[in-house]
């Protein structure tokens, strides 16, 4: 049994794997959680595995990185066109499999753990603007400056935020 590709749906709670063989024949259809996916594929030979491009396919992504696979992830509108019926997890997972191998697919870089932190620090300060009491959108009342500081790798946000 030599496994191709290996598409994996996340939820919230379960994942749905499916690993595709020669000629895209499915091999393996299997329900997990977290922790269950992990210690699978890290019984697995290397392999190649597709995940749809979310929040949680970054961390998902870095782990199976760590145990040796090679990891891609999808934008969800590129995994459509392979769904063969209806939706459903099963169905998705097999299709990302599928999409995967494609050579001409487009992939999204899997953020490390700084990237994500920058990008949540990002996110908490633009709401912070929209939220701040008496601010109007389009309004000079709220004014909210961003420095950032380069120090190697390391990328330091100083909040200078003032209200008026």
């Amino acid at each position: 049994m030599h496994i191709a590709s290996i598409g994996i749906d996340l939820g919230k709670t379960t994942f749905h794997l499916v690993a595709l063989g020669e000629h895209s024949k499915v091999l393996v259809r299997k329900k997990f959680s977290r922790t269950q996916v992990l210690a699978y594929t890290a019984n697995l030979p290397s392999s190649l595995i597709g995940l749809e491009a979310c929040a949680g396919a970054h961390f998902m992504g870095a782990a199976l990185r760590e145990q040796g696979h090679e990891v891609r992830l999808i934008p969800a509108q590129f995994v459509k066109p392979y769904r063969k019926s209806n939706k459903n997890d099963f169905i998705d997972a097999e299709a990302i499999a599928e999409a995967v191998t494609k050579q001409n697919m487009r992939f999204v870089p899997i953020k490390t753990e700084e990237q994500l932190d920058v990008q949540m620090i990002d996110l908490k300060v633009s709401h912070f603007v929209l939220d701040a009491p008496g601010s109007r959108f389009g309004h000079d009342r709220t004014i909210v400056e961003k420095k950032k500081f380069a120090q190697g790798d390391t990328v330091m946000f100083l909040d200078t935020s003032h209200v008026r």
